[in-house]
């Protein structure tokens, strides 16, 4: 487990849960990101901020994080590790992402299973497109319809922990901090 930051009472907390990665991935990346997203406009993820996202909640009041990590502690400790691997580069209308294959589809199962505890707790909607294990890496105001060279990011990985964060918005970006961390497989 790792320290909550603090939040207040009555506060509307921006949340999301995901996969945390591990050093060497991470080590990985932010050494790629230079050489293979470089160009105007285009803003490079810090490493606290690499993640695998598994759902967005928004903003929702603070006396429901307790239920919300509840549900993230038994989705976790029910779950098994992923085996990721990257397997291409996916732009949308203003983030660029690494697409990650799940062997075994335990990533897939994971966030199936912390969809519906959520949505049972009424505190999320899924989104009808299926989810997709990705790790946003940069982000652009205009798409830049890169084709970065992916030599180097194709080695397994397996996360070993799901976390909670909140994310506060400011001027030059958000800020992420991690409120509760816990392993996958209890």
């Amino acid at each position: 487990m790792t320290p909550r930051a603090n939040v207040g009472g009555g506060e509307r907390l921006r949340l999301f849960l995901a996969l945390r990665l591990p050093d060497d991935v991470l080590d990985v990346v932010t050494a790629w990101q230079p050489h293979a997203l470089s160009g105007p406009r285009l803003r490079a993820l810090p490493r606290e901020h690499l993640h695998v996202t598994l759902a967005f909640l928004g903003h929702r009041p603070a006396e429901e994080l307790p239920a919300i990590l509840g549900e993230l502690r038994a989705a976790a400790g029910d779950a098994r590790r992923p085996v990721l691997r990257v397997v291409g580069y996916r732009e949308t209308r203003s983030v660029g992402m690494l697409v990650l294959d799940d062997d075994g589809r335990h990533a897939i199962r994971l966030a199936g299973d912390i969809h519906d505890r959520l949505e049972a707790l009424g505190v999320y909607r899924r989104e009808r497109r299926p989810w997709l294990p990705h790790l946003t890496v940069v982000r652009f105001r205009e798409r830049p319809r890169l084709r970065p060279e992916l030599s180097g990011l194709g080695e397994a990985f397996s996360p070993s922990e799901a976390a909670a964060y909140l994310s506060r918005l400011h001027p030059s970006g958000a800020r992420y901090e991690v409120l509760d961390s816990v392993a996958l497989g209890g």
